[in-house]
């Protein structure tokens, strides 16, 4: 009688066993690949699943979240110079559709054969990027260097069930000798550039101090050029007042009467008293004669006469 209860008990027990041992969960943020007999059977979502016991098996859980890895390597410029880099990849799965987690599953055996290919090809993009750059361009072209890797492995990746979300190059260094001759290329450059401004400077201060001289030239010669016709203009107007003056004296004896040497002697003496007063010792030679005064008289009356005609 216990043999025959027992029976199903046991019975149920094993069923239970069996229906339990297919039930299985699957986390949030990852995706169960189903195979049976080694064959892609199904994906299953986070959340409770069941599976065939014994027939189904898990092949491989998937994580659908975001992954990073960091990155160190060595590249070559053009001009041979190496360059040490220091960056970090983040990447995940492109998407939870069936045919991407398919790829994810099954292009590669396992997780470190698929960081070997992805670290391979971004680092083999960034050395054909940078021996195509000198080294004096590199520190200035991080972003380009980006933007170039992610248009050359974003197809492949995405073959492969999985994309790049970003890359972010950290460090970018150059070995201690490259580093010092860059140094002094940068400070012989600012030295050239220092000198150069310093040429400039000294020439707009030369330029315009020969400027300013010649047009001080300018502006004295035009000043002593209109002080010369002054000076001129006054003594001719002196002359002709003095010619007129005398020529009307003169004019006003004759009609009066009078002898003209008489004027003559009025203006030798004059004459004499000015150079007495205002002379400084040198001596001056005046004809006082009567011949000299009468000869000069009838100069004076001449003038008055051509004076009258015009």
């Amino acid at each position: 009688m216990f043999s025959i209860i027992t029976l199903p008990i046991i019975l149920l027990i094993l069923a239970l066993l069996v229906v339990f041992s297919g039930i299985y969960t699957v986390q949030q943020g990852s995706i169960a690949v189903i195979t049976m007999f080694g064959k892609y059977r199904r994906i299953n979502r986070p959340g409770l699943n069941f599976k065939l016991p014994f027939i189904e098996t898990i092949f491989r859980r998937i994580s659908i979240q975001n992954r990073s890895v960091e990155l160190q390597f060595q590249a070559i410029t053009k001009d041979q110079a190496n360059v040490n880099f220091k960056a970090m990849l983040l990447y995940a799965v492109f998407n939870q559709d069936e045919e991407s987690i398919k790829n994810v599953a099954f292009k590669f055996v396992d997780d470190k054969s698929l960081m070997q290919a992805l670290i391979r090809t971004i680092e083999g993009s960034i050395r054909a990027f940078v021996a195509t750059k000198n080294q004096s361009e590199i520190l200035s072209l991080r972003g380009e260097i980006i933007l170039h890797v992610k248009e050359q492995i974003d197809v492949q990746l995405e073959s492969w069930g999985y994309h790049l979300i970003d890359l972010q190059i950290n460090d970018i260094s150059f070995d201690e000798e490259i580093i010092k001759s860059m140094s002094r290329v940068v400070a012989s450059n600012n030295l050239k550039a220092a000198a150069e401004n310093e040429g400039q400077a000294l020439l707009i201060t030369k330029t315009k101090a020969a400027e300013a001289e010649g047009n001080f030239i300018k502006i004295s010669a035009q000043a002593e050029k209109q002080a010369a016709q002054l000076r001129g203009q006054g003594v001719a107007l002196f002359r002709e007042e003095v010619a007129k003056g005398m020529a009307s004296a003169a004019k006003e004896m004759e009609f009066a009467k009078l002898d003209a040497s008489f004027i003559l002697f009025s203006m030798w003496t004059e004459s004499i008293k000015h150079f007495a007063e205002n002379g400084k010792g040198n001596t001056i030679f005046l004809d006082g004669s009567i011949d000299k005064m009468h000869r000069t008289m009838q100069e004076l009356m001449s003038i008055s006469d051509h004076s009258k005609k015009e």
